[in-house]
């Protein structure tokens, strides 16, 4: 009888680890029309102290960068590349290599040109984050920014 109470209560710590997902980049999204024909999408990265997302170029060998990928649409026109603040750049002794990388919280912004009058830009941001312990598997996130 103590043999199964003790798998049962083995069973039970196991699943509640098992059942902690990481999370430690939250994302949240705004648009800013400047004209008629124009806006700005604002991405927001904010990230748990400790750990951090890398850059939009990282060297060949190195981390996954952090990727936007836009749906095609009728109703608007990507204008130019998604920018970001200056990385921190550090050198990184799991990859062996200096890494641009941002902590705590990071704003990508991407210019649109509108070809219709309010629409919904949809896409995926794909990421790596680490800390200095661990990286969890490169992610993607799907979002959906209203432009009106």
């Amino acid at each position: 009888m103590k043999t199964i109470i003790s798998l049962v209560v083995a069973f039970l710590i196991s699943a509640t680890s098992f059942g902690q997902i990481l999370t430690p980049v939250k994302w949240s999204y705004a648009s800013k029309k400047i004209n008629d024909t124009e806006a700005v999408l604002f991405i927001k990265a904010t990230i748990e102290k400790g750990w951090h997302i890398y850059s939009q170029t990282v060297p060949e060998g190195g981390p996954e960068p952090t990727v936007f990928s836009f749906d095609p649409s009728n109703e608007f026109q990507l204008k130019g590349k998604t920018i970001a603040p200056n990385p921190e750049i550090k050198y990184d002794p799991t990859f062996r290599m200096k890494i641009g990388y941002h902590q705590k919280s990071v704003v990508f912004q991407q210019r649109v040109d509108l070809l219709a009058g309010s629409t919904a830009v949809k896409g995926m941001v794909t990421f790596m984050v680490c800390n200095d312990l661990q990286c969890l598997p490169p992610e993607e996130v799907k979002f959906s920014i209203p432009v009106n």
